[in-house]
């Protein structure tokens, strides 16, 4: 019998070493492609920050209910705080809190020294050519008079000629200017305003009676009635009633997606009404679903 030896052919391990390449190629180049895609999808949409994986956030914190120094722990509580920690919770990010005057709070937020300001900001045409808003809240303003009342004040057009107290850079600053501008329109003495940084100072010009009445955010107005029993009283109404937002940098759309999204989740789970009824502020939570953007 006669056995053959096939030779073998040069071929073919030449071949199969081509296929076993073009196989190692084509799996590398599948496996860089999902790579790229994944990472280049949350850099996209990640916001920045000035720290990673914290959401450094700007507050004047001395306006309770909304932001305070708790004595006791050195650090700052209110509702604010406890909305803007349950944001950053639903973002992945822990938060830090820190205290700037709120008369630069916004010059400070398009410096960057802060990712976001949660500070009883109400929105307002002005500052919107400045900053973009999450609107998060709904309060009006009104004064703080002395128990009893007995200048028997209930508007501001009866402080013509009086000492008032209010906290520098806010909305009732303005509004406080303005009504004052209207009382020498009607020939009657201009308001004397004593403005201070501190909002609790500004109370505590009320309690020393070196002013007749103090203006300032309703809630902030209530919280203080509560708090001091028969030292004080509402004068009158609340007044021009209108939108807080959380503060956003102009044009930064990454922040805002992300924290508008965290926010209506907060919603939408009852987290935002939980912190609302923990602080007694049901009269100013907005509605469950607000269609409102404030961001251009």
């Amino acid at each position: 019998m006669l056995f053959t030896v096939k030779k073998p052919g040069r071929h073919t391990p030449i071949a199969m070493l081509m296929v076993g390449v073009l196989v190692v190629l084509t799996l590398l180049l599948a496996a860089c492609g999902s790579t790229t895609s994944t990472t280049g999808t949350t850099s996209s949409t990640a916001p920045d920050l000035r720290v990673p994986g914290v959401l450094t956030v700007g507050s004047d914190t001395t306006y309770p209910p909304q932001e305070y120094i708790d004595t006791a722990t050195n650090k700052a509580v209110g509702f604010d705080v406890d909305l803007i920690t349950a944001v950053a919770k639903n973002m992945g990010l822990q938060v830090n809190v820190v205290t700037t005057k709120f008369d630069t709070i916004i010059d400070d937020l398009s410096n960057k020294r802060f990712d976001v300001v949660i500070s009883a900001v109400s929105v307002t045409p002005e500052r919107q050519k400045k900053v973009d808003f999450v609107p998060y809240f709904n309060a009006g303003e009104s004064l703080l008079v002395q128990a009893g009342n007995p200048k028997n004040i209930t508007k501001l057009a009866d402080l013509c000629g009086q000492n008032v107290g209010v906290q520098t850079g806010t909305i009732e600053q303005t509004d406080l200017q303005t009504a004052s501008d209207a009382c020498k329109k009607a020939n009657k003495p201009e308001i004397k305003m004593v403005v201070l940084q501190d909002q609790t100072a500004v109370i505590q010009l009320l309690a020393n009676q070196r002013v007749v009445a103090t203006y300032q955010d309703s809630p902030v107005t209530d919280y203080f009635n509560k708090q001091h029993p028969g030292k004080f009283a509402v004068g009158g109404a609340v007044i021009n009633a209108g939108l807080e937002g959380i503060v956003i940098r102009k044009g930064d759309t990454k922040m805002f997606n992300a924290v508008k999204s965290a926010f209506d989740k907060l919603k939408a789970d009852g987290t935002y009404k939980q912190i609302i009824d923990k602080w007694g502020l049901t009269n100013e939570a907005i509605s469950l679903v607000d269609r409102r953007t404030l961001f251009a």
